[in-house]
C-alpha cells in the first residue's frame, strides 16, 4: 500500500503518546489503591468499578484515531478500471482458405460469431475499427465506439482470393493513426495518442506479395516491424487446423494454419501469439483479449474503508463511555 500524503503518518506518533499515557494513568491508579491500606474503608466509599470492559471506550477512540490518521494520509491500491481511452484495430483474414469446414460450422462464419462477441465484451471507452484481408485490404469501420456498426460490418463479410498480410497490418496502422490525429485535432485535452493495439485473425500464410514476400517493402514482417517502430502492437491469432481443406476447382486443395509466420508476426511487433482451433476457443482468446485491452491496473484512492472504520470505532467508543459511566471516556 502507498500513500498520498505520507507525511500524515507521523500523526501515529500522537497516538502512541496518548497510549503510553492511557497505560501510565492507570499504573497510578493501581499505585494511588495500594497506598490506602484501609481496604475495608476503601470499598465501603470507592464505588466498584467495571471489568475489563471498562477500557473498551478508551481503547475504541485511541484505535479510531489510529485508523483517522492513516485515512488523512491517502491510502492508495492497486485496482484493475475500466480504460476510458484506447484504439482497437481487429483485422480479419477473408480469403478463401476460410471457408475450410475443419471449424464447424466454417472457418470464417465461427470468427464472425467470435468477432462479434470481442466487440460486445470490450468496455465502452475503447475505440473499435475492423479490417478485412485477402488478396487487398480495406478499412470497413473506423475506430469507434459503436459496436453495432462493427458487428454489422462483420456479417457482411465475404470471402476473396489471395492473402495480403503486410498490406492489412499497414491499413491498420493507418486507420490508428488517421483516429490518433483526429483526437488530437478535436482537443479533448488527453496527453498523447489514445494506446492502440491490432489484433490480427488470420488462418494461412501471407501469397502477396509471395509466400516467401514477408521481408519486402509490403510484407507481413516488414509492417510488423513499422508497427513496433509505432509503439502499436499486433496481436496475432492463428485460427484453423493442419487438417482443413477446401474445394478449387473440383480439387481438394489442403489449407493448414501457418502458426510460425503468426509468431513471428507477434514477436517482431511486440504483441502476443495465441492459436485456436474451435471457436470455443477463439471465444476464449477474444475474451483473454478484452480484458488486458479494456482494463488497466491504476492506482486508485482506498481511504473510504479507513474513514468507515474510524467512524465506527468513534461511534462504539463514544457510546460504550456514556452507557458505562454516563460520561465521555
Amino acid at each position: 500500500m502507498n500513500f498520498a500524503s505520507p507525511w500524515w503518518l507521523l500523526g501515529l506518533l500522537v497516538v502512541a503518546a496518548l497510549v503510553v499515557g492511557y497505560l501510565v494513568l492507570l499504573r497510578r491508579r493501581r499505585r494511588d489503591v495500594v497506598r490506602f491500606t484501609n481496604l475495608e474503608l476503601l470499598e465501603t466509599v470507592a464505588p466498584k468499578r467495571p471489568g475489563w470492559y471498562r477500557h473498551v471506550p478508551a481503547v475504541a477512540l485511541i484505535a479510531a484515531l489510529a485508523v483517522l490518521t492513516v485515512a488523512l494520509a491517502g491510502p492508495q491500491a492497486e485496482a484493475r478500471v475500466p480504460r476510458n481511452r484506447a484504439t482497437v484495430v481487429l483485422v480479419v483474414d477473408v480469403s478463401l482458405s476460410m471457408q475450410a469446414t475443419d471449424v464447424e460450422p466454417t472457418r470464417l462464419a465461427a470468427a464472425q460469431a467470435a468477432a462479434k462477441s470481442f466487440a460486445d465484451q470490450l468496455t465502452p471507452g475503447v475505440n473499435l475499427g475492423l479490417v478485412s484481408f485477402a488478396g487487398t485490404a480495406a478499412v470497413l469501420v473506423s475506430p469507434t465506439t459503436d459496436r453495432n456498426a462493427v458487428k454489422r460490418a462483420v456479417d457482411g463479410l465475404k470471402l476473396s482470393e489471395s492473402t495480403a498480410t503486410g498490406e492489412a497490418i499497414f491499413a491498420a496502422m493507418q486507420s490508428v493513426e488517421s483516429f490518433s490525429q483526429s483526437v488530437a485535432a478535436a482537443g479533448t485535452g488527453e496527453e498523447g495518442p489514445p494506446p492502440a493495439r491490432i489484433v490480427l485473425m488470420s488462418d494461412g500464410k501471407q501469397t502477396v506479395p509471395g509466400p516467401d514476400g514477408e521481408n519486402e517493402p509490403r510484407g507481413a514482417f516488414t509492417a510488423a516491424r513499422q508497427a513496433a517502430e509505432g509503439k502499436v502492437p499486433v496481436s496475432t491469432i492463428s485460427f484453423g487446423t493442419e487438417y482443413g481443406t477446401i474445394d478449387i476447382e473440383g480439387g481438394r486443395t489442403r489449407v493448414a494454419v501457418d502458426d510460425a509466420s503468426m509468431q513471428q508476426i507477434a514477436d517482431l511487433s511486440g504483441g502476443q501469439f495465441f492459436t485456436a482451433a474451435t471457436e470455443d476457443e477463439l471465444r476464449r482468446v477474444y475474451a483473454d483479449l478484452s480484458e488486458q485491452i479494456g482494463y488497466e491496473i491504476r492506482r486508485v484512492d482506498s481511504s473510504r474503508p479507513w474513514l468507515a472504520g474510524g467512524a465506527l470505532l468513534l461511534v462504539v467508543g463514544v457510546g460504550v463511555g456514556l452507557v458505562l459511566g454516563r460520561r465521555l471516556p
